[in-house]
């Protein structure tokens, strides 16, 4: 080997021995500081703890579906003619009844008032025919064909009335209007769309549940429903009703909820996400990282006086990063979360900040 190359080896073997002598020495020291003199007996694992608290914890499914009003009609006039007035502002709420579309209704009037008059003429012509009757000045035939002539003005009366009510287009029920295209002065025919009355009292979503949870859903559930358009609000509604048959194609049932919009926030048509709560039961829970998994066992630390046990726990439900215990674990036993990879079956531990760790799961219980 030639000189150079000794003098390289060399310089390499003194550059490795530094650098393990120095993480040696770094490592050292730091689990020096960390574990305290060893004097007075064996060193304490610091560790967080919170305890185990009872919380409701809830089963949901998620979906996706349109509103659309609890009740929506085309308003349509029943007979054609001149357009007198309209009263329809877009967005506006009116009340069941309320005149929407007056037509011209100058006949209708005269055809009333003639009704009218020919009523009042058979009433008078039956009461003089009941008088003659009674003292057999006239034939019973005579007395009959009164009676019918009355019933006939007083059917045409009636008629008249109705198509004078036509000329008046009313709301049929209490709704908020849409737009219209129609103005004063415009000829309409019947049947013609004049506007659309929705009832957004309350607004109905359909939305399709798969076939699995079909025992699951039932009317009166309660479920949550958000929108992009109100990030901030969330919507409570409840299940109205349950398809009795599922879909063989999609293997999906429809379901329908109900969701009350009282101020009328909700359109119909728009988009909605829904979380349908399926069942809400209480356990004891406690935060997943205090879950430890190895094999076939799962077990938790839990801490009395100052020295951690193992102790293994049969878990469920996991939700918001909490996990329900179901076995093993009483409400109130604390548990360590932090510095797990410290702490031996019963090894002394000691608690940093409890105080702290206390405040950072206050929220565990709500």
């Amino acid at each position: 080997m030639s000189f150079w190359k000794q003098i390289l080896v060399l310089c390499l073997l003194a550059a490795l021995a530094y650098g393990g002598y120095e993480t040696y020495q770094r490592h050292f020291s730091v689990a020096q500081t960390q574990a305290g003199p060893p004097r007075g007996g064996p060193r304490k694992a610091i560790v967080e703890v919170v305890p185990a608290r009872r919380m409701t914890l809830s089963r949901t499914v998620e979906a996706v579906g349109t509103t659309r009003a609890r009740q929506s009609v085309d308003i349509v006039p029943e007979a054609e003619g001149r357009v007198m007035q309209v009263d329809i502002t877009s967005g506006a709420h009116v009340r069941a009844g309320t005149v929407l579309v007056r037509l011209d209704d100058t006949i209708e009037r005269a055809n009333m008032d003639e009704s009218q008059a020919r009523l009042r003429e058979r009433e008078k012509v039956f009461e003089r025919m009941t008088r003659l009757r009674s003292s057999n000045a006239v034939a019973e035939a005579a007395l009959e064909d009164a009676v019918a002539r009355l019933a006939e003005a007083r059917a045409e009366l009636e008629r008249a009335r109705q198509h004078l009510a036509q000329r008046s287009i009313r709301a049929p029920f209490s709704g908020v209007l849409g737009m219209t295209e129609i103005y004063a002065g415009a000829r309409v025919t019947a049947g013609a769309v004049i506007t659309r009355l929705d009832d957004l009292s309350e607004v109905v979503v359909e939305f399709s549940l798969p076939e699995t949870l079909f025992a699951q859903v039932r009317r009166g559930q309660p479920l949550q429903a958000t929108s992009v358009a109100f990030p901030d609000r969330h919507f409570t509604g409840r299940i109205e009703a349950v398809d009795s048959r599922i879909d063989p194609v999609s293997r999906s049932f429809r379901t329908r909820a109900i969701i009350p919009n009282p101020d009328g926030t909700l359109p119909a048509g728009m988009f909605m996400s829904l979380e349908l709560t399926l069942s809400e039961t209480q356990h004891v829970v406690v935060p997943e990282e205090a879950i430890i998994f190895q094999a076939a066992e799962t077990y938790v630390f839990a801490v009395r006086d100052g020295v951690a046990h193992r102790t293994r726990v049969r878990t469920g439900q996991r939700q918001d990063g909490k996990v329900a215990v179901l076995d093993g674990l009483d409400e109130g036993q604390t548990v360590v979360v932090r510095g797990l990879h410290r702490v031996r079956d019963k090894g002394a531990v000691e608690i940093r900040d409890p105080s702290q760790t206390a405040l950072a799961v206050d929220g565990a219980d709500t």
